[in-house]
């Protein structure tokens, strides 16, 4: 079933029982009125008989009721009207009463042994049909002036607005389903538009829809499809890119690899095979570098920030315990200070991802017996957390340049993929830390500084 389907049949019960309901309340409205008429009828019939028959009932004492012949109502007569004069006039009688005794009457009307009503309006059956009765006591006279009517006059009237109600009703019922289906479609015609929109383009047309002319009610679902394709192009433009990148960066040391295998499987001299293995090692570690670091640069650009309150004393602690064998193996001197309590709003496995390469960097790049200092500080609103080595140091006109992709220094003499500080800062940019890099006090090396938002601990 379409949309435009189950719209339709979910509004047209609503729009069924609506009109149902305006015409009970319609037919309520007219019998409550056409019952006020016809007593107004009565009340008027009652006072204009009195006037009639006002002479003849003071001046005459009725030992026998006088009966009033009907007119008559044939095809033969002059005055013959219709069946329905007929039949109305048959549906009214009356009855007039002199001291308590039966004074004229119509041919219709009640027999004697139907007792005189109360002043008023009654209902009475007689003869299985029902009949509203209105009584007129005159004052000071005795005497009392009885109009009766058929109910089933009344109904009849009441039967035929109900018909006229109806059959209107009956028409109007198919008219409005067909409009209210014509409006469903063609308020559907824009999700349409936007279905068609959406089939027309090609796998990799990920540009955003067009929103003009749209109604309010699918603006954000149209913008919220254009937010999903950009980030979906976002990440598939970064998957391509790692995927180039990735071709591009391990091309070499496979090639180097391959050489390397060429040349010992040619080697005869036993000196020469250890030192091609040596360097085929060297060559693997190099490739194996370069992978983790590439994995580590796609991971930042897609890993979805889970942040939280970190202790930042423990996560540094943690990435210097890590490498704790190679610094005692290569005689480094190692320190940790400042406050333990430091808290940064950050994602865990990104936050240690980047002090670990910033540990890398100093230990790769500072001799044996160097020294390492790490330091935790309050500055304001801020933790700073500062690195210090003993290493080459960056000079000052490429210390912007560093951040790039496989950039390396230019006098570096130590192997390195280039994309250590490459991550440090796709990483701060992520996490809106600002990164500094600058000499430390005792004149030489680097010092790389994280300033981070403070937040309680």
């Amino acid at each position: 079933m379409t949309l435009s389907q189950r719209l339709f049949w979910r509004i047209l019960p609503t729009l069924m029982a609506t009109i149902l309901i305006v015409g009970a309340l319609a037919y309520r409205s007219a019998t409550r009125e056409i019952e006020n008429i016809y007593d107004a009828e009565l009340i008027n019939d009652a006072n204009t008989l009195w006037i009639l028959l006002k002479g003849h009932l003071e001046k005459n004492d009725f030992s026998v009721p006088a009966e009033v012949p009907d007119i008559d109502f044939s095809m033969g007569n002059q005055l013959a009207l219709n069946q329905d004069a007929d039949d109305y006039a048959d549906a009214h009688a009356f009855r007039s009463w002199k001291a308590d005794a039966l004074a004229m009457v119509s041919s219709n009307a009640f027999p004697a042994s139907v007792p005189k009503f109360g002043a008023g309006f009654a209902d009475y059956t007689f003869a299985r049909e029902k009949w509203r009765v209105y009584s007129l006591p005159i004052a000071q006279t005795g005497i009392v002036v009885e109009v009766a009517e058929k109910i089933a006059l009344r109904k009849g009237l009441v039967g035929n607005i109900l018909l006229d109600i109806a059959l209107p009703l009956l028409v109007l019922v198919p008219a409005i389903a067909f409009l209210t289906w014509l409006v469903i479609n063609n308020g559907l015609s824009h999700i349409r538009g936007l279905v068609r929109q959406i089939r027309s383009r090609t796998p990799d047309d990920l540009s955003t829809l067009a929103i003009n002319n749209m109604p309010s009610d699918l603006l954000p679902l149209v913008r919220s499809l254009n937010q999903f394709m950009q980030k979906l192009d976002t990440s598939l433009t970064l998957e391509r890119r790692f995927a180039d990148l990735a071709a591009h960066q391990l091309r070499t040391p496979q090639a180097g690899i391959k050489l390397l295998l060429q040349m010992l499987e040619k080697a005869t001299d036993e000196d020469e095979r250890q030192q091609l293995m040596k360097d085929l090692v060297a060559s693997n570690e190099r490739a194996m570098h370069l992978i983790a670091q590439l994995l580590h640069l796609a991971r930042v650009s897609h890993q979805p920030l889970r942040l939280e309150a970190i202790n930042l004393y423990e996560v540094a602690a943690a990435s210097l315990a890590d490498v704790g064998a190679i610094l005692g193996n290569r005689g480094f001197e190692v320190e940790l200070a400042g406050s333990e309590v430091a808290s940064v709003n950050a994602d865990r496995l990104l936050l240690r991802l980047l002090i670990d390469n910033l540990v890398d960097n100093a230990i790769k790049y500072s001799p044996d017996g160097g020294e390492i200092r790490v330091e935790i500080a309050p500055a304001g609103a801020y933790w700073r957390l500062v690195i210090d080595d003993r290493g080459p140091g960056i000079p000052e006109d490429q210390r912007k340049a560093v951040f790039l992709q496989f950039h390396r220094v230019s006098a570096s003499d130590r192997d390195g993929a280039g994309l250590g500080l490459a991550i440090v800062a796709e990483i701060a940019k992520r996490l809106g830390i600002q990164v500094g890099l600058s000499t430390p006090t005792w004149g030489y090396g680097l010092r790389v500084e994280l300033i981070m938002p403070a937040v309680a601990a």
